[in-house]
């Protein structure tokens, strides 16, 4: 498959690849700081994330989360630099046995083999010696996490970011756990985000302050409706229309209905 993108901002290099491109929830970038690399790629894109990934050697591979977009090429990448990629600790035992994917997902990223990890090390760094933090942010998944790096002002996102504003959620996401790792990541210093879908977002810090506006928006939104006796139907086509194709298609695993039904039980 054939790089849609080239990123290189400071010290910065990225990647965009993906068999679709039909918006940046189909496409998926893999940065590289040095000889650091912050997620693998989706498994259908080894072609492309193998030229990247062979420019120059690597000494460490940081998964953000288990999913199949983020981890999908680190056996390869392993194999291809001596090493064993770290992973945030509560998704290493099913990275380990292998998980199972919607067939939305697999037909859009591929389906992930089995992979073994190393924890997070408490001391990471880049090659010049500068920390990497790893801050655990569940909600989209339990065991997001997102890396900030004080010094240089950024914080490698994972999917904790995608957009300012929401339209959909999967149904194992838990969107209050969400909303407090946005918090969590708001009392961090930083102002570029790194998001392996959207892209370098300047003013990131600004932009993840206006995802967490907008949701507790919503969630105050949905529940007055439901107070006033609408039903969850009602509230889903007053604040987001009518459940369309990609709820459809995905049979409601991803879905503006999740996010409605979720937003009416945050607690405010």
């Amino acid at each position: 498959m054939a790089t849609r993108e080239r990123f290189h901002i400071e010290a910065i290099e990225g990647v965009r690849v993906g068999r679709f491109n039909f918006g940046i929830n189909t496409t998926f970038i893999v940065y590289r700081v040095g000889d650091t690399l912050i997620d693998s790629g989706p498994p259908n894109q080894w072609a492309a994330v193998s030229a990247f990934v062979e420019e120059r050697p690597l000494r460490q591979v940081l998964l953000t989360h288990h999913h199949e977009d983020h981890s999908g090429n680190a056996g390869r990448i392993a194999a291809m630099h001596n090493l064993v990629p770290m992973a945030p600790e509560a998704g290493r035992a099913k990275l380990a046995r292998g998980f199972a994917t919607p067939p939305l997902q697999r037909l859009i990223w591929g389906a992930p083999s089995p992979l073994l990890t190393e924890p997070l090390a408490d001391d990471l760094q880049l090659d010049d010696g500068s920390p990497i933090v790893p801050i655990p942010t569940p909600g989209h998944a339990k065991d997001l996490t997102c890396f900030h790096l004080p010094h240089q002002g950024w914080l490698f996102s994972g999917d904790l970011y995608l957009s300012r504003k929401l339209r959909y959620l999967r149904s194992d996401e838990n969107l209050a756990q969400l909303m407090a790792s946005l918090r969590r990541v708001l009392t961090l210093e930083f102002d570029t985000v790194l998001c392996p879908h959207r892209g370098p977002v300047r003013s990131g810090h600004q932009a993840l302050q206006d995802k967490l506006d907008y949701l507790e928006q919503l969630c105050d939104q949905a529940q007055s409706l439901a107070r006033q006796g609408r039903s969850e139907k009602a509230v889903l086509k007053a604040l987001l229309g009518p459940e369309d194709w990609l709820g459809h298609l995905s049979r409601y695993n991803i879905s503006k209905t999740n996010l409605i039904r979720q937003a009416l039980k945050v607690p405010r």
